[in-house]
């Protein structure tokens, strides 16, 4: 009798031990390791710069949460393990992405210059009718030319910034390229009156 009071005591033992073993625990290193992941991706400008890779990471994480949220751990683990390695793709994209954005960035200011040329000489040709608009337009002259040479500054440090204030002096072309235009068209023909006829 002793000896089975020993063995049911050692099944029930071995039976928890089992359950114990059984029961996967919630993966938060690799939840932890993802996170920092994420963090790392921000901070490198994944959100600027690699926004498609970062958001495919970000579906990959609420996946993995999805999974630790429904107590689903041996599932998780592998969800973190490949959310962190999405983010981490983010981070490295984000160099090409910067890249790529200060290389369109430095087109448009290419563009800008040769369409100011373009402005400079039509305003040459049209002078004479100019001379009213010659103190604004040599201000706007001079507010072009500093802020092209700020923007090429800028594009490296900071290529989106760059690239929006292309805008900015695209509003400037567009402005006087208006203006000359309207000084140079040929004045309108009084309309004279028709004669009736008797």
């Amino acid at each position: 009798m002793k000896q089975f009071k020993y063995s049911v005591s050692l099944m029930m033992v071995l039976a928890l031990a089992l359950v114990f073993v059984g029961c996967a625990k919630p993966p938060e290193v690799e939840q932890k390791a993802a996170m920092a992941a994420m963090d790392a991706a921000v901070s490198a400008g994944a959100d600027k710069y690699a926004a498609g890779d970062l958001d495919a990471a970000k579906q990959a994480l609420e996946a993995a949460e999805s999974l630790m949220r429904d107590k689903k751990y041996k599932e998780a683990k592998p969800a973190y393990v490949n959310a962190k390695a999405a983010f981490e793709k983010a981070a490295g994209a984000v160099e090409a992405g910067k890249k790529a954005v200060a290389d369109e960035a430095t087109a448009q200011v290419v563009a800008m210059e040769e369409a100011w040329k373009a402005v400079e000489a039509a305003a040459q040709k049209v002078a004479k009718k100019m001379k009213a608009h010659k103190e604004a337009f040599a201000a706007d002259t001079k507010a072009f030319t500093d802020s092209v040479q700020a923007v090429k500054e800028m594009i490296a440090a900071d290529p989106i910034g760059a690239k929006a204030k292309t805008e900015e002096l695209k509003a400037v072309i567009e402005k006087w390229d208006a203006a000359i235009k309207e000084l140079a068209a040929p004045p309108a023909k009084p309309v004279g009156k028709k004669k009736a006829k008797s």
